[in-house]
């Protein structure tokens, strides 16, 4: 098994595309992985620690083909802002605490994908994955644009901050590095329309490089930012020391980082595997992740997740299989040593236009339509989930989305259709239909009364049920009801209380209560109550045919022999005029 996966990963078909991919990865994620170490805390090398042993460890047991892990801005940030109060940033203590925390997360995530607690990100409706993916963008964008411009931002307070520097900040816009973001971009997106197989992107920062090295030779064009010295590359062997006095802090700190992670990991998964129909296993993810981060505490990587810095450039570029994110990793390492000079004169402003060209290509807009179109209610979770992203903190961002479109659903399955059926004139098979889908006013029958109820009935939507239940009893003389359940996956005891105050109160007007074809775990719920043993034989039917034959037996023939309306077999037979031309109720 390990051997066939090891051959798919080198297969000649896939690994030049995934070769171009983390090429291109290895490249993006240099000052990324820079930046993100200096946010966290810790000396800017061990952003490239992080973005080389978990990345290589995630993508081989993780279950995504496009998810790139490694460094990322809430991860660092978060920590930042837990370890803060523990030690001084950057000194060897924060180091410690940092590297000890990683470990603990590690091991959180390897528990909840042992005991297969993946689920819990289903949670996590495709509505919220737009907003999130789309705020993300947002932000990708935003904080690019500096650099995009030549403008030295000291602090970024949030978008509305960042928004209000670039703004004051505008008149100061280096033309230089105007010029190189708009040729890299200019380059990247004429190299996409001419075919999406071309390294497009990479082709875009090489033109941007050139550039640089032309434009500040001109007379009057000033220098642009660009990554800098680099320190060494191999990550060093160390060993995370929890101490004991702080292993509740730290138990604690690592316990929310996990979940951070974990949202960050499983959401980037889920978008980018809607994108190309893909199938995630969450607990192998969660599983993966643990590993990257178990082993990167050993060598000196600080918390890592699923990058969509990361991610997403390396499915834009056409990798196939997780052996772009391992090369990435690879090439990471070989450009820092091969190619310092040059990776050290990359123009901030180059990767700036790419970041933003990655920004466009997030924002689905065409899906924020189709949500619009099909169901307002998911358009505002991704609506508020998006806002979330650009005002609150990632993590929180995520959480409300998850709260908003599980109370969205809640409100849903709070109210199941409970819909009067009338046998279709218009169907040779005469089958049921709701009454609101028949044209004019169709008659019902005086004594049985029909009805579809289409959804679970649990203790969120018992009280709704039965006050449908009860409205259609008032003023009614249809004293016998026979109820199609086949929809009704699931009832609890709320639910089956339900039940018997209906079968109590149709009896008590001398009628009853009839079922048609509930499911297994409907009956067993019902036998478990003692509904079942109070409903009787005779009550519950897999045939509708059957069913209205057996009914019409109880029905008061006195008001029969004065009905005119006639909407069954049975009654045409009592009137006299049954045969094959009578009306047929479909079984179906």
């Amino acid at each position: 098994m390990i051997r066939a996966h090891l051959a798919s990963l080198l297969s000649p078909k896939t690994l030049p595309a995934d070769a171009l991919a983390g090429l291109l990865g290895a490249v993006l994620s240099l000052p990324q992985s820079i930046a993100f170490a200096m946010l966290a805390g810790l000396p800017p090398e061990y952003g490239i620690y992080t973005a080389i042993v978990p990345c290589i460890i995630a993508a081989l047991f993780g279950s995504s083909r496009h998810v790139v892990s490694g460094p990322t801005n809430a991860n660092s940030l978060a920590l930042l802002a837990a370890l803060a109060p523990l030690a001084a940033p950057g000194s060897p203590e924060f180091i410690a605490l940092a590297l000890a925390v990683t470990g603990l997360v590690g091991v959180m995530q390897l528990t909840l994908g042992a005991f297969r607690l993946g689920w819990v990100t289903d949670f996590i409706a495709p509505a919220v994955l737009t907003g999130f993916i789309s705020g993300a963008a947002i932000l990708i964008g935003l904080y690019a644009l500096p650099d995009a411009l030549g403008l030295s931002l000291s602090e970024r307070h949030g978008v509305a901050g960042t928004i209000s520097a670039i703004a004051h900040g505008i008149g100061a816009t280096n033309p230089s590095a105007l010029a190189i973001a708009a040729l890299t971009l200019a380059v990247t997106l004429v190299g996409r329309r001419i075919s999406g197989k071309l390294p497009f992107m990479l082709i875009g920062i090489l033109a941007g490089y050139g550039a640089s090295e032309l434009i500040v030779t001109l007379p009057g064009m000033p220098e642009v930012a660009r990554v800098g010295a680099l320190p060494s590359v191999l990550p060093p062997l160390s060993l995370p020391l929890i101490p004991i006095d702080r292993l509740p802090e730290l138990v604690s700190i690592a316990g929310a980082l996990s979940i951070v992670a974990l949202g960050q990991s499983v959401s980037i998964a889920k978008a980018l595997a809607r994108r190309s129909g893909d199938h995630v296993d969450v607990d192998r993810e969660f599983i993966g992740q643990g590993l990257s981060n178990v082993v990167g505490c050993f060598f000196s990587s600080y918390v890592s997740c699923g990058s969509l810095n990361r991610s997403l450039p390396n499915y834009l570029a056409g990798a196939r299989t997780p052996m772009a994110a391992v090369l990435s990793a690879v090439f990471l390492v070989g450009l820092v040593f091969a190619t310092r000079p040059v990776l050290e004169r990359l123009p901030m402003p180059a990767i700036a236009a790419l970041l933003i060209y990655i920004a466009y290509g997030l924002i689905d807009l065409r899906r924020f339509e189709h949500l619009l179109r099909v169901s307002r209610a998911e358009f505002v979770v991704a609506l508020v989930t998006l806002a979330g992203i650009l005002v609150l903190p990632f993590q929180d961002a995520i959480l409300i989305g998850g709260g908003l479109s599980l109370a969205v659903y809640l409100r849903r399955t709070a109210h199941p259709a409970v819909r009067t059926l009338l046998p279709d004139p218009r169907s040779p098979a005469h089958t049921f239909v709701p009454i609101e889908e028949l044209p004019g006013s169709p008659a019902e029958c005086p004594q049985l009364r029909l009805v579809r109820i289409e959804g679970s009935i649990y203790f969120g939507a018992a009280g709704n049920v039965m006050r449908r239940l009860q409205a259609l009893r008032a003023g009614s003389g249809q004293k016998h009801m026979l109820a199609m359940v086949k929809s009704m996956n699931f009832i609890d005891l709320a639910g089956a209380e339900v039940l018997e105050h209906e079968l109590a109160m149709r009896r008590a007007g001398g009628g009853d209560l009839y079922f048609h074809r509930p499911r297994g775990s409907v009956r067993e719920m019902w036998r478990r109550t003692g509904f079942d043993e109070r409903l009787g034989a005779g009550h519950v039917f897999e045939s509708k045919t059957t069913a209205i034959s057996v009914i019409y037996q109880h029905l008061d023939r006195d008001i029969c022999a004065t009905c005119t309306v006639r909407l069954f077999r049975e009654c045409r037979r009592q009137d006299g005029s049954g045969g094959d031309e009578t009306a047929h109720i479909s079984s179906a």
